[in-house]
């Protein structure tokens, strides 16, 4: 997904054989991601010559808790919160705990990290 933000502004389809050799992934396991993340509307394919994957919408509309939901469901879950062993104390902590978790996580959007990461390039006097 990252890779795929930084080349969002040139507004080109990507191959899955381009994005595999960048990432080191290999392609038929990268392919199961796209669709999972085409399905969630998250990115979209191109066909024909120019084809291949893209950004759905711009980075700064992608959060890391659309990606990670997309991908495993719950950003975070614990069998802790539906346990009756546990006091109802504990299952509301561990509530709480989720709930901060996917805040936090959608509250990351690419185009901050995008950013930070451009960031480490730069001095500043």
């Amino acid at each position: 997904m990252f890779w795929l933000a930084r080349h969002y502004p040139k507004g080109e389809a990507r191959t899955v054989e381009e994005m595999a050799a960048a990432q080191g992934i290999p392609p038929h396991y990268l392919e199961q991601i796209l669709i999972k993340l085409k399905s969630a509307q998250i990115v979209k394919s191109r066909r024909g010559k120019e084809g291949g994957y893209l950004l759905a919408r711009p980075p700064g509309r992608i959060t890391f808790g659309d990606v990670l939901r997309c991908m495993d469901g719950e950003v975070f879950d614990s069998p802790a919160l539906k346990s009756r062993e546990n006091p109802p104390e504990l299952r509301a902590a561990w509530g709480r705990l989720r709930q901060t978790v996917n805040q936090t996580a959608s509250s990351i959007t690419f185009q901050e990290l995008m950013e930070q990461s451009a960031d480490k390039g730069m001095y500043h006097i």
